[in-house]
């Protein structure tokens, strides 16, 4: 039995499902949550399913999380949707209930849960979500339209509107049988795209100072004071990580963001492979995007030393 039919399996012996994603949220972590939630909705009204973590304002137009209390764990069961490690999962009770079903697209980090669905080679895990109702809408599955909507915003997101290498020949397959049904795509791709003043003008402190090393690494660091300057909240600049990306001349770029107790540093690549990078520096993530966190300014030296070295290589 493949693990997609013991997924379905696992949905079907639960009356109560709870369904989580990582910690600070992108359009695929709430796209593939909230859109298995409404798929399995559809598909067995009967049952109690529920969206958790912390809610993304950014995020409000694709939905919003169930605010449950801890007792509804005991005999539930979790499925954890785009998160790599449990240390990044959004509302730790998922500890709590009786099994853990894994779901993600990123390369292994922590095996965690019962059941395991894994594939790198998904462009999102919203990708995977609508590949899990295909291979199973003759044995009970259905799809809504906010269902729908949901997956294919989740791989708009990660795909960055379908421009990202990660983008396959399935990718757009599925893409196009998710336009069949009824949502405004127009207004999805408003919402998701809108930058607010604040934003615009920090892109532009950006651009206006970055700098790109011989072998093609750049970087801007974002300290609290530029952060308060521009009135940003470190949260929000998951928004800006891709302005550097169709600058000529740059291979790996790095935004660096100070937030109370750690730095974050965000990294994206045109073509060197810096997850290893990532993960020596208290992160991952897939070879061409990943994250990371320092807890000193003087750690960055050494993380663009790394970078240099991984470009060198390419």
């Amino acid at each position: 039995m493949s693990v997609m039919s013991q997924i379905l399996e696992k949905i079907k012996q639960y009356d109560t499902i709870i369904i989580h994603r990582h910690v600070r949220p992108d359009p695929d972590a709430y796209g593939s949550q909230s859109g298995l939630a409404e798929i399995i909705k559809a598909s067995f009204p009967a049952k109690n399913v529920y969206v958790v973590g912390e809610e993304e304002a950014s995020l409000s137009f694709l939905a919003t999380m169930d605010d449950i209390d801890d007792n509804v764990y005991s005999n539930a069961l979790v499925i954890v949707c785009d998160t790599a490690n449990q240390e990044r999962i959004s509302d730790q009770r998922f500890e709590q209930a009786k099994e853990v079903v894994k779901i993600d697209h990123h390369p292994v980090v922590d095996a965690y849960g019962e059941l395991q669905w894994i594939d790198v080679d998904a462009s999102s895990t919203s990708e995977m979500i609508y590949h899990f109702y295909r291979e199973h809408k003759d044995n009970g599955l259905k799809m809504s339209d906010r269902a729908a909507f949901l997956l294919y915003s989740g791989i708009v997101g990660d795909t960055g509107r379908f421009l990202f290498p990660s983008t396959t020949e399935r990718t757009f397959q599925y893409a196009s049988e998710l336009v069949a049904y009824n949502f405004d795509r127009s207004e999805m791709y408003e919402e998701m795209y809108k930058t607010n003043l604040n934003i615009a003008k920090l892109k532009g402190y950006i651009l206006q100072n970055i700098s790109v090393s011989e072998a093609g690494v750049s970087y801007v660091k974002l300290t609290k004071d530029i952060l308060n300057e521009f009135e940003v909240e470190a949260s929000e600049t998951s928004s800006v990580v891709g302005v550097l990306g169709d600058i000529e001349g740059i291979k790996v770029w790095v935004i660096f963001v100070e937030e109370d107790d750690v730095i974050r540093v965000r990294i994206r690549s045109k073509g060197p492979v810096i997850n290893q990078v990532a993960a020596n520096y208290e992160g991952g993530g897939h070879p061409l995007a990943s994250g990371a966190k320092i807890h000193q300014w003087e750690k960055v030296d050494d993380v663009l030393a790394d970078l240099e070295e991984v470009c060198k290589e390419q």
